[in-house]
């Protein structure tokens, strides 16, 4: 009996599911929209900085140190200023983001082996740009003075990045683009299961029908949970094709550990789905308690380390906290399941509440 009642409702979901357009655009259009837009547009990498010279020294070493700059990858040349005026009007308009001032002594002072002063005007109206912009022109400086250094050091320094060895914003931000989309819509294809019955009066057909509260939340959950699973396959491929992210994990690993956060989205959508009475408060809740502290809580764009105790703490309701680690590590650093235990215990933990208070929410009622 309870498998006729199970697979009932979970044929019902699925032949709803599939006769409503908006549905199908949902979990399988607008996700594929959002990564492909967010993964071109919301690039990390700070490079091509437009930037311009004051050069008062007009000197073959002044040349020379311009080009040290400009023949980077990280700066271009936008123009040679003439005075203050000038280079202030480009930062004022945001033609440019740094300036360079050279004094009229430049050449003559490197050349007596005099400390020279070199002025660099940065930008600040976006600080963290504004700080690589500042880490980047102070190795530029540093390795031009190593051309006139009279003696050798006795120190080197090697540097390597391990995981990201270029850098690249995208190894970064699109295994993240999947854990905060996964987070998103399949919570939003779940609040809106149980609102709609409510809406249309069909919840009454399960109130008087003889499957108990934790058949109807699993049956229901199934089907979206199967659908949101294909729409991971389909935002795992355009990472790795489309955007050429680094992955050197277990493709099944990271599918098996995609099952279980979808399971759990989908879980939080039909909770909010018990809570609300219509399909548009739902939405809006979803989006409240997904969007927003999945893109800024989660550790998507900063360390959960790295902020503070508030942060920390909301950070801890949020199933893509658990997940974001995991699918990183996966992709960049080739870590085994097990490495992760402790997240994939969390997620676990957080999908069984999740479930137990929406079954707890769905009580049923005789009509």
């Amino acid at each position: 009996m309870f498998f006729e009642r199970f697979f009932g409702i979970v044929r019902k979901e699925f032949t709803e599911f599939l006769r409503d357009k908006l549905y199908l655009t949902f979990i399988f259009v607008v996700p594929v929209m959002v990564m492909i837009l967010l993964g071109y547009g919301l690039n990390l990498d700070v490079k091509n900085i437009p930037i311009a010279f004051l050069d008062y020294d007009r000197s073959r070493v002044s040349r020379e140190y311009i080009d040290s700059f400009i023949n980077s990858e990280y700066f271009k040349l936008y123009k040679l200023v003439e005075n203050y005026e000038e280079a202030e009007q480009l930062i004022r308009l945001g033609k440019i983001r740094a300036l360079i001032v050279i004094p009229e002594d430049f050449s003559q002072k490197i050349y007596k082996g005099q400390k020279v002063e070199v002025q660099m005007l940065i930008d600040g109206t976006y600080p963290s740009r504004a700080e690589v912009i500042k880490g980047y022109l102070g190795t530029i400086n540093f390795l031009f003075n190593q051309k006139f250094l009279t003696f050798k050091s006795p120190m080197e320094v090697e540097l390597r990045a391990w995981y990201n060895p270029g850098l690249e914003s995208k190894n970064f931000i699109m295994p993240g683009m999947l854990v905060t989309t996964l987070c998103f819509y399949p919570v939003l294809l779940g609040c809106l299961v149980i609102v709609r019955e409510k809406e249309l009066g069909s919840i009454f057909n399960f109130y008087c029908s003889p499957a108990k509260s934790w058949e109807i939340i699993l049956a229901k959950a199934f089907p979206y949970t199967i659908v949101s699973f294909f729409t991971y396959l389909i935002l795992f491929f355009i990472t790795v094709i489309i955007f050429k992210t680094k992955f050197i994990g277990n493709f099944w690993i990271l599918s098996l550990a995609s099952f279980f956060y979808i399971s759990c989205t989908v879980g939080l959508g039909l909770l909010i789905s018990t809570f609300t009475k219509t399909q548009i408060s739902a939405m809006l809740i979803a989006f409240i308690t997904t969007v927003v502290p999945s893109y800024l809580y989660s550790g998507f764009l900063y360390p959960v380390s790295s902020m503070e105790l508030s942060g920390q703490i909301i950070s801890k309701f949020i199933p893509a906290t658990y997940f974001l680690g995991v699918v990183r590590g996966i992709y960049l650093k080739e870590a085994s399941l097990g490495f992760y235990g402790k997240d994939l215990l969390s997620l676990l933990i957080y999908t069984l509440v999740v479930y137990t208070l929406a079954i707890i929410r769905l009580v049923k009622r005789i009509s």
